[in-house]
């Protein structure tokens, strides 16, 4: 076969260290695009990108050339090389280890993308450990309760 094709799109999510607050509106916006661009450097499209102050979702659609977990290694270690080299100050930053994916069908595309769209609205309402757990449940991801969030 000549050519592969693949229409894989996902919804991940994964928070800073510890949930710190530390996506401040001075940080944001620009890591924001800069993940964008780590994205699409993959051969991956960034569909949306959206969080609150301690967490991050991205719809991504995924190319035939890079599988989930370098993907993710490359966003959350670039960007954060990024963020201590652009701001001198927030050398604390860090990504947490682990990350959460769902696989999105064409069919549900917009309604996952008006939900990462809306975050900021949700999490006057849910916390992320909440959000976390039941998009977990929601998804059947069997997970311990124990080791969900250290």
């Amino acid at each position: 076969m000549a050519h592969s094709f693949a229409d894989l799109l996902v919804h991940v999510v994964f928070s800073t260290k510890r949930r710190e607050p530390l996506l401040t509106p001075d940080i944001r916006p620009r890591l924001l695009a800069y993940m964008g661009g780590i994205i699409g450097g993959l051969d991956c499209v960034p569909v949306l990108i959206n969080g609150p102050v301690d967490h991050e979702h991205a719809l991504v659609a995924l190319s035939t050339k890079t599988a989930l977990a370098n993907l993710l290694r490359e966003l959350k270690g670039d960007s954060t090389a990024w963020v201590h080299a652009t701001f001198p100050a927030h050398r604390g930053f860090a990504w947490q280890t682990g990350y959460a994916a769902f696989s999105v069908s064409e069919s549900m595309r917009e309604r996952v993308r008006a939900y990462i769209a809306r975050q900021e609205e949700h999490h006057r309402r849910a916390t992320f450990q909440e959000e976390y757990v039941r998009l977990l449940k929601k998804h059947g991801v069997a997970y311990d309760p124990r080791f969900v969030f250290h």
